[in-house]
């Protein structure tokens, strides 16, 4: 059997997934990154942006996720987003009527910096379905 790399993705929320995959594929802030077994030790920040789990080249799960890190072990890769969503349970209708509500949230309050950053959050989940 081939090697596997263990894989842990948490936000504050919940554990969204753990358990042995081929490769993720994470949104890095200094750019996108892959990760293999056995690959060199590291700690990363991340930005808005989707973790890709693949098998082959076949893609199985698609997280977006808004920030956090992400830390490589010899044991595997633990991701700790500050929030993450499988973009499999997650409708285009739902996501428009939240992005409608922030927006009218950001017109009745636009110089709070929450409403914008969540509203930037959604469009870039938006954009990845």
């Amino acid at each position: 059997m081939a090697d596997r790399l263990l894989f842990s993705l948490v936000s504050p929320a919940r554990e969204l997934y753990h358990g042995e995959v081929e490769h993720v594929v994470a949104p890095g802030t200094d750019g996108e990154f892959g990760v293999l077994p056995h690959h060199a030790p590291f700690m990363s920040t991340l930005k808005n942006g989707l973790v890709k789990v693949l098998e082959g080249n076949t893609v199985n799960m698609r997280v977006f996720v808004r920030g956090g890190f992400a830390d490589v072990t010899p044991d595997g890769l633990t991701i700790l987003a500050e929030e993450a969503h499988n973009l499999a349970d997650v409708t285009p209708e739902d996501l428009s009527k939240e992005i409608e509500t922030v927006r009218y949230s950001l017109e009745k309050e636009p110089d709070n910096p929450a409403f914008s950053e969540r509203l930037t959050y959604l469009d870039a989940m938006q954009k990845a379905l």
